[in-house]
């Protein structure tokens, strides 16, 4: 098994090669990415494959995202360290750990028992205590916590919850969520201000589906259109 040393070696080298030379530049994510060590947060076999640029397996047909995704979405979200988020989709919880540096405050939901638990205890381990995970249906976001400054969205979405725009903040309120079908989707930001929402796709992407009232799973949509 590698040591401490060669992790944090690896790690280094990620955020160099993987993120900073594809374009990264905010120096609170970069130095986050530094810091958080994503092999803590895969399963023992999988550890030494941690920083490695492609996503990787966590069991229960998740995945933790390739790192520059991380990066990526977390640059995108601007995030302050007032900020309270909410995440949808804890996973291993690595993605929640980046959040949790750089916020105030964060709320994950996730619908898997176990890899909400893991992804608890891991966070706990590192020494964050600004979260709170919650065990759920993470399409209905968390009303009774709303409004949140920003939103990430870790799994794919048929299209956009409208459930979760009305839980964003409405003085520029962020939100960050792949958007298509179960193949392939579209990065996409969504802002709000007052009333208004407006939406810009960043990239294309793939995730695993989320699965809930207004997941893959559910004809269900949503009663009004924003847009």
């Amino acid at each position: 098994m590698p040591s401490s040393r060669e992790y944090a070696r690896w790690r280094n080298r990620m955020v160099d090669d993987q993120l900073v030379k594809r374009g990264i530049n905010d120096r609170r994510v970069l130095d986050a990415m530094r810091v958080i060590p994503r092999h803590a947060f895969l399963p023992e076999e999988f550890k030494p494959q941690a920083y490695e640029d492609r996503p990787a397996p966590i069991g229960e047909g998740q995945t933790i995202s390739q790192p520059y995704i991380v990066a990526f979405m977390t640059e995108r979200l601007r995030l302050k360290p007032h900020h309270t988020v909410l995440e949808i989709g804890a996973g291993s919880g690595y993605q929640t750990a980046i959040l949790c540096h750089l916020s105030h405050y964060v709320y994950s939901i996730e619908r898997v028992s176990r890899l909400a638990d893991q992804a608890g205890e891991r966070i706990g381990d590192l020494g964050y205590n600004n979260i709170e995970i919650y065990v759920g249906d993470g399409s209905q976001g968390l009303p009774d916590q709303a409004t949140f400054d920003r939103i990430m969205v870790t799994a794919a979405v048929p299209r956009l919850p409208n459930v979760l725009c009305s839980q964003l903040d409405k003085h520029g309120g962020q939100m960050i969520l792949p958007i298509g079908d179960e193949e392939l989707q579209e990065l996409t930001l969504v802002t709000r201000r007052g009333v208004r929402f407006t939406s810009r796709a960043l990239l294309r992407c793939r995730f695993v589906p989320l699965i809930g009232r207004y997941g893959f799973d559910s004809d269900i949509s949503d009663e009004q259109q924003i847009f």
